[in-house]
């Protein structure tokens, strides 16, 4: 049968245009399928979506040859965890754990930009824009996909990256999992009076952590997780209002607060597709799993995702060979099912009961006189064997 690709890849976002990069540097020939128009560059203040690509991340993306507009960006070498009392803190550096740096912060928006520029420049890649999936069907060697602008394509593969409301996974029939954390997080963008230092901090309180992200110069990227009641309440205050909560429960080096530059609320919610494929089918990134943002790993384990995917395709022939899709699901599902116990147990201990809680300030603790554990901790979370190199 003659297929017009070798990978049809639904959805255009951050995950789905890099594994589309990634293979097509190696010339699969890919489509790409995306319900928007191209991204266009960020421009002026920071966008609110911001999110952190550790090392693991990094080195997929520039696997892909895709260029980083640095300007844009925000290395961070260390990260700082305490808890709203004070009782319990831990100082993780990267140079603790052999590592340069853990990563970096970047706007979703300009991480999506980079990677659609190194994707026009691919021949064998195939950029849809402006449509959506409509059906889906395998049959033999091959699936189809059913766009809404009339076209019908064939692949050896077609990959999920639509999302936590992803439609490829609806039409394929797979359920999901969900968890109400019954919380919601405010995203704020500041100007302060003096630079960012290259600090991830975040704090536990009984009602959330509370963390703040370094950007380029005078700005930052605060999180605030609180019951649903207490961040709507929040969100009303007027700049000057907001500016004072903000220097009361965040830290001293974050600075006099000169600006807020925007601000957002978003429900925090758990999801885990009941599998990641099915025939000549493979679901990635929000698409497979959507898990508490507290650790800042969502778009992490969706590149890990996209990196073990391409590793499998690349190793075969034929890009739906079972044998491949079987081995990425074992693999990823294991990797994400730890991840979500982690995080769900990071909010439990935190916000539970006050034993339980004491718990997390002992853990704290515990970490802080554990060099080695600490280096296990950071070389796991930065997607590398916590013994050996990378």
């Amino acid at each position: 049968m003659q297929r017009d690709h070798d990978i049809i890849i639904i959805g255009g976002g951050m995950v789905g245009a890099a594994l589309a990069a990634r293979l097509g540097k190696s010339g699969r020939r890919v489509a790409l399928i995306e319900r928007d128009q191209p991204p266009t560059a960020p421009e002026g203040d920071f966008d609110l979506r911001i999110s952190s690509l550790n090392q693991r991340s990094l080195d997929f993306i520039d696997a892909s040859a895709t260029q980083l507009p640095l300007e844009r960006t925000a290395s961070f070498r260390h990260i700082e965890v305490c808890n709203q009392e004070g009782t319990g803190h831990s100082l993780f550096s990267a140079r603790d754990s052999d590592m340069e740096r853990f990563g970096l912060f970047i706007e979703n928006a300009a991480l999506q930009h980079a990677l659609w520029q190194r994707l026009k420049s691919l021949p064998s890649v195939t950029l849809y824009t402006d449509t959506t999936l409509v059906a889906t069907f395998a049959s033999g060697q091959a699936r189809t996909v059913e766009l809404d602008n009339g076209q019908t394509l064939s692949a050896e593969l077609v990959v999920g990256a639509d999302g936590a409301n992803s439609k490829l996974r609806e039409l394929a029939g797979i359920d999901i999992a969900t968890h109400d954390y019954r919380q919601r997080a405010m995203i704020i963008n500041v100007e302060t009076e003096r630079p960012q230092q290259d600090v991830s901090w975040q704090c536990f309180t009984p009602h959330g952590p509370l963390a703040m992200l370094p950007l380029p110069g005078h700005r930052a990227s605060l999180v605030w997780y609180d019951t649903p009641d207490a961040t709507r309440a929040r969100e009303a205050l007027d700049d000057d209002a907001l500016i004072h909560a903000i220097e009361a429960a965040f830290p001293k080096r974050l600075g006099g607060i000169t600006r807020v530059v925007a601000r957002a609320s978003f429900p925090i919610k758990r999801q885990h597709a009941r599998s990641y494929t099915a025939k000549r089918l493979a679901l990635m990134g929000d698409a497979a799993h959507v898990v508490h943002p507290l650790a800042g790993q969502g778009l992490n384990i969706g590149l890990h995702d996209a990196d073990t995917l391409a590793e499998q395709i690349l190793k075969h022939v034929d890009a739906g060979d079972p044998t491949a899709l079987s081995r990425y699901e074992w693999q990823r599902r294991l990797a994400n099912q730890a991840m979500i116990a982690a995080t769900d147990g990071f909010h439990h201990l935190f916000t539970g009961a006050k034993p339980l809680r004491q718990l997390g300030d002992f853990s704290l603790h515990l970490a802080e006189r554990l060099p080695l554990a600490k280096r296990l901790m950071m070389r796991q979370a930065n997607g590398f064997s916590p013994f050996k190199g990378r």
